[in-house]
């Protein structure tokens, strides 16, 4: 596994060091509403499945999202094949949203994923009451795709999710303005 690096952040293998970060994070009810795979509550088990790389975390890259200046766990992001090809998301703990971190994280897996996978498109989606992951897609390039309902396991229930298509044009393009 790879590590990736952005000007403050290093996305790296998920590690034994982790698992505290990964539960105290995921359980808290405002991230883990956001994601669709995650359980609520979270446990200890879960986040060894993460680190294990079992789970539904056993397909695709997924990354610890780590502060460079101090080395604190902050969130994960990852790749895996979706319904409608490859797909990327990202989750922070609450104490690091609206720092830029999410952006900087997501736009250096997406970096990876088209130089190092040589994608040409790759999806995300982000749930209709989650309009700040949807903002951090739209300054990516990303664009809409449509929208579906999609299990939200931390609700137990399907939520309307908008899926957002990022070419490696519309990113490059984006990336250089």
């Amino acid at each position: 596994m790879c590590t990736l690096e952005s000007e403050r952040l290093i996305l790296r293998a998920p590690r034994p060091t982790d698992i505290a970060g990964i539960v105290v994070w995921l359980g808290d009810f405002n991230v883990a509403r956001n994601m669709s795979r995650g359980p609520h509550p979270y446990h200890e088990e879960d986040a060894e499945m993460v680190v294990a790389g079992m789970g539904p975390h056993r397909e695709g890259k997924h990354f610890s999202v780590v502060r460079k200046s101090d080395g604190l766990f902050v969130g994960c992001a990852g790749l895996q094949q979706g319904v409608g090809g490859l797909e990327f998301g990202y989750w922070l703990g609450t104490p690091f949203w609206g720092q830029g971190f999410a952006t900087e994280a997501a736009s250096r897996l997406v970096t990876y994923a088209f130089e190092e996978m040589e994608q040409d498109s790759i999806h995300a989606g982000w749930f209709y009451d989650n309009p700040a992951s949807g903002h951090v897609l739209a300054k990516l390039g990303a664009r809409h795709n449509g929208s579906r309902m999609r299990e939200c396991r931390a609700r137990g229930r399907e939520i309307l999710c908008h899926d957002m298509l990022l070419t490696r044009a519309d990113f490059l393009r984006k990336q250089a303005h």
